[in-house]
């Protein structure tokens, strides 16, 4: 997926992360379904665009 779509589809899932809890409160199982595909696509974008480097702190 290209950098630009997936930051669509980020914000896309933010967006309906905050508008699903503003309309069924924070503990509903819907809100925690949203939150793991928003942290779903922010670890792919995270692991594309800004994979491990070798002498990284957590590498020491």
């Amino acid at each position: 997926m290209k950098r630009e779509s997936l930051e669509l589809h980020i914000e896309i899932a933010r967006q309906r992360l905050n508008d699903m809890e503003k309309q069924y409160g924070i503990e509903h199982i819907s809100i925690l379904e949203q939150s793991k595909l928003l942290d779903e696509l922010i670890n792919e974008y995270n692991r594309t665009y800004f994979p491990k480097q070798k002498n990284s702190i957590s590498n020491l």
